[in-house]
């Protein structure tokens, strides 16, 4: 990541146009192509960006340019769209590269990783007789959060979200989808988890004869109006 205060004034093109005036602003250009415009208050949000995929091209100002004071420009193009951010430095008061390496990602308590986790403990949130084959099952489109099986020797997959829309619904489809040319994992249900669904989502689950489950986090952590449960 690179860190770059500087005087600068940032014009974007493309689907709508827009101007910053000169001003000293922080430059944040990331390692996945992004680029972000701070100012130091108003907002944590940047003035303007440009996400990835995109590229940045550093150019010689011309004649003109350079007489107003610019020293370069800044030239970054959306690769998909052709949308493009022109930064044109005037004076550069800090400028600091940083190897932030992999991000964990952020942990909070309730997300996705909590509810598996309880759930992996308490199948028979699911169902009766069910039993946990492997949390994280891997498939070659990435893992399913849960692989259970059913007394009678099925297979089910399960999804497990922190509120449920539409993509996680076709996010378990295209693993059912999988998961079933394998003839040691057939016949293969799956079942929607979340603490909250989203209308929409409960039709196209139906639909796709994927059976909804509404979790109840504050239960399966052991906790009844805030006063823990010794049973």
């Amino acid at each position: 990541m690179r860190l770059v205060i500087a005087r600068c004034s940032v014009d974007y093109s493309g689907r709508l146009n827009a101007h910053l005036p000169l001003a000293t602003r922080l430059l944040v250009h990331k390692g996945d192509g992004s680029l972000l415009v701070h100012s130091d208050g108003g907002s944590y949000k940047p003035l303007n960006w440009m996400s990835p995929p995109c590229r940045l091209d550093v150019e010689i100002p011309d004649d003109e340019s350079a007489a107003a004071g610019v020293l370069e420009h800044w030239r970054v193009t959306h690769a998909k769209t052709g949308d493009a951010l022109l930064v044109r430095i005037y004076e550069v008061l800090h400028d600091t590269s940083h190897e932030l390496g992999i991000d964990p990602g952020l942990q909070k308590d309730g997300v996705e990783a909590d509810l598996q986790r309880l759930l992996a403990e308490q199948v028979d949130v699911i169902g009766d007789g069910l039993t946990l084959v492997r949390r994280e099952y891997p498939t070659a489109i990435g893992p399913v959060d849960l692989l259970l099986r059913d007394p009678a020797g099925g297979t089910i997959a399960v999804e497990v979200k922190r509120r449920g829309d539409i993509d996680g619904v076709e996010q378990l489809t295209r693993y059912l989808d999988l998961l079933a040319r394998d003839p040691h994992l057939a016949p293969v249900t799956g079942v929607f988890a979340a603490q909250e669904i989203k209308p929409q989502a409960k039709v196209l689950a139906a639909d796709r004869g994927i059976r909804c489950v509404t979790l109840d986090y504050e239960g399966m952590k052991g906790i009844e109006s805030g006063a823990p449960r010794l049973f």
